[in-house]
């Protein structure tokens, strides 16, 4: 029971991450992403700790997806 609630905590996050992080792909607001990464970092940390995947696997692909804007704005490297 407990493992299913950070399940659901961690998609939860990842959801709160992906609100700063699909506004980010856009050009002059690629700083939201700067927000995304650390809170879908954390959603990772909470989603590793669970025995499902599914909140892990999303804080991935919004890691991902923040960290590639990153580098293409030279917002990182």
């Amino acid at each position: 029971m407990f493992a299913r609630m950070l399940n659901i905590l961690s998609v939860l996050i990842g959801l709160v991450a992906l609100l700063f992080a699909i506004p980010g792909i856009i050009p002059l607001l690629g700083i939201l992403n700067w927000i995304a990464v650390p809170i879908a970092v954390v959603g990772l940390i909470v989603g590793m700790l669970s025995s499902r995947n599914t909140g892990r696997n999303v804080n991935i692909v919004i890691l991902l997806v923040a960290i590639v804007r990153l580098s293409l704005g030279g917002g990182i490297f």
